[in-house]
């Protein structure tokens, strides 16, 4: 096998793989607040306590994926150019 076309079957086998991620699990943990939907901060003691509500998913402490997001924009374009 050469290697451009083992790059090329790698290449295809990660894309696969992320599609398949996408469809199962559409939504992530959010990059901001690492799922908890708020930021953590000590006490004077040092114990984690719970801190305001993270802006960027609303405290829910999740995010659409990037795949997922691209493929309900496509679709809604497809649906409103076919009506």
């Amino acid at each position: 096998m050469t290697p451009a076309l083992l790059a090329i079957t790698l290449l295809i086998a990660v894309t696969l793989c992320y599609v398949a991620v996408c469809a199962a699990s559409p939504f992530g943990n959010c990059r901001k607040c690492h799922g908890w939907g708020y930021a953590t901060k000590t006490d004077r003691k040092g114990r984690l306590k719970r801190g305001k509500p993270c802006r960027r998913c609303d405290a829910t402490g999740k995010r659409i994926r990037i795949g997922r997001w691209l493929f309900n924009r496509a679709a809604r374009i497809h649906h409103d150019g076919t009506r």
